[in-house]
């Protein structure tokens, strides 16, 4: 997975996350990151996300780091 500026890099993924509520479960971030017109690359990102429950955008950016 490429990672950097741009793409799928972690400010990106949160840039499509803009206007989520937290605490939050991960349907609504994917539901968010779809009517924020997220690419696919990032959808996929927020799909592959271990975790179910996010207490906080640090929280998505702990499971997006476990990505392998």
């Amino acid at each position: 997975m490429t990672r950097g500026l741009g793409g799928n890099s972690p400010a990106n993924v949160q840039h499509y996350l803009k206007g989520i509520e937290y605490p939050t479960h991960k349907q609504a971030l994917i539901d968010c990151a779809r009517r924020n017109d997220a690419p696919s690359e990032v959808m996929d990102t927020i799909k592959r996300l271990d975790r179910d429950e996010f207490g906080g955008p640090q929280d998505v950016m702990k499971a997006y780091g476990d990505i392998e």
